[in-house]
This record gives structure tokens, C-alpha cells and sequence, in this order.
């Protein structure tokens, strides 16, 4: 893995992987949708990709969650599938959400960032100890690789490269 590679969050599949064809690759990618994972990996079309994943804040059984844990930002991975190359090339997108009542409304801030983006989301709550003492516990955490890990190893696994677009087209 070269400096770039490394930099840009570019992943080669194990030696030996036979290269899957692009229609069973976004097969398997849309096969990670099941209703108990707070993201969806849905057609991407409109954003000019082959396939979006994103978490599932507007989906309305998973709202509550998001808006109990306040989750401040939208992340989003766009991905591009390259069958010359067995390459998915992968664009992620971050902003900022706002909270209004119990309804999120998406904010367009200079907070919005692309490119390779890792954000991690905690929460912590103060509380007394066994001791008396006071003590932190943490009782949230929402990382941003909760959602690009499982596409990764999906491609991996497919002996594919995942490649990541730090800027330019995807």
C-alpha cells in the first residue's frame, strides 16, 4: 500500500480473490440492507453514483434513535462501480443536521465536508460511582465506520479495490 493509497483510504482485496462481476458486487452491497442497521444502501442515480449508503435518519423507524442520541451530521458514502478496473471508487459526503422538534432538517453550513471523511459521535453522562466519586460513562457512540466498514469488506471480499476519492469525479 503506497502513501496514496494510504491517504486516500484505498483498500486492496487478499491475494488470490477471483474478482466477482460488477452486477453480483452491487448485488452484494444491496444485500447489506436489513432493517436492524441504522444505514441503507440505495440506488444513486439522482447523486450521479451507482449506489449511496447513508444513515437512515428520515426512515421512521430509526428516527427516535437519532433523534434520542442527537446525532449531528449526515454521512454519506457514494460509490461508483469501475468493472474495467473490479474497482468501486468510493466519495464520501458529511453535513450538518439540525434538529427541529422531532423532525431533522438538513442544514447547508461550511460544515458540509467531502472527500474521505471519519467522524465519531459520543455521548457521555455524569454520574455519581460506586465510590462516590464522580465519574463519566459513555452512552452513546456513532462512528463513521460503522456504515463503510461492512461496504469494504463486501468489495474486498468480492476481490475487488476499494478506492477512495479524495477529490475530482467519482
Amino acid at each position: 500500500m503506497g502513501l496514496f493509497d494510504k491517504l486516500t483510504g484505498t483498500k486492496r482485496p487478499a491475494d488470490g480473490v477471483a474478482p466477482r462481476s460488477a452486477a453480483e458486487v452491487h448485488a452484494a452491497l444491496l444485500g447489506l440492507n436489513r432493517p436492524d442497521v441504522p444505514y441503507v444502501i440505495r440506488d444513486g442515480r439522482e447523486e450521479g453514483a451507482d449506489l449511496v449508503a447513508e444513515w437512515r435518519i428520515l426512515d421512521p423507524a430509526w428516527q427516535t434513535f437519532f433523534v434520542r442520541n442527537q446525532v449531528s451530521r449526515v454521512f454519506q458514502v457514494r460509490m461508483r462501480l469501475v468493472p474495467e478496473k473490479n474497482e468501486a471508487r468510493s466519495l464520501d459526503q458529511q453535513y450538518e443536521v439540525t434538529w427541529v422538534g422531532d423532525t431533522p432538517r438538513l442544514a447547508l453550513s461550511a460544515e458540509a465536508q467531502r472527500g474521505q471523511v471519519h467522524t465519531v459521535s459520543k455521548s457521555w453522562t455524569l454520574g455519581r460511582g460506586e465510590d462516590g466519586g464522580l465519574e463519566a460513562t459513555e452512552t452513546f457512540t456513532f462512528d463513521s465506520s460503522d456504515l463503510k466498514g461492512p461496504l469494504q469488506d463486501t468489495v474486498l471480499a468480492a476481490g475487488w479495490t476499494w478506492r477512495g476519492v479524495v477529490y475530482g469525479k467519482l
